[in-house]
């Protein structure tokens, strides 16, 4: 076919929906209670976005919609898949899904604290990590006074459970 006879409209970009935060094939999405909350807050906010939408261009409106509802889907799929884990159902003397972890750095002589949460909880800015990172996979099962020790390609990095909550 000539390009003479393809409308310019029709030549838009295809719809790109970003992915939640990965999870490997296999993998159990745990979940914390306030993880699970948000994933159905964000279900929420996105359904109430879908519904008010209004707009003019019917070829915008329809791309939006498809795009709103593209995230919806993959968030219902996290939402389906999620296995939410209580906290407060961890052995409360080690490190497990779910724990707030105080740790002491050895080689700097430093404290971090943390919490094991699901990926799509994780938030390094609000010291949260994912059950999948490897830090956490470092830690699991230590309990306070343990060293656990976290291999970052030729450098390891120690590190001492000052504290274990939940």
């Amino acid at each position: 076919m000539s390009r003479a006879f393809v409308k310019e409209d029709s030549q838009q970009e295809p719809i790109r929906i970003p992915p939640r935060a990965s999870l490997p094939d296999g993998a159990t999405n745990y979940v914390t209670p306030q993880g699970l909350k948000q994933l159905h807050q964000e279900k929420e906010a996105l359904e109430t976005e879908k519904a008010q939408l209004a707009l003019d261009d019917e070829d915008e409106l329809r791309r939006q919609i498809t795009f709103l509802n593209g995230k919806l889907q993959l968030l219902q799929d996290r939402i389906d898949s999620a296995r939410k884990i209580d906290p407060k159902t961890q052995p409360q003397d080690e490190v497990r899904f779910g724990a707030k972890v105080t740790l002491e750095l050895q080689d700097a002589n430093k404290t971090r604290q943390f919490q094991i949460v699901g990926v799509d909880e994780a938030d390094f800015k609000k010291q949260k990590i994912s059950f999948l990172s490897p830090i956490a996979q470092a830690l699991s099962g230590n309990k306070v006074d343990d060293i656990a020790t976290l291999e970052l390609g030729r450098e390891e990095r120690s590190f001492k459970v000052l504290e274990i909550a939940y």
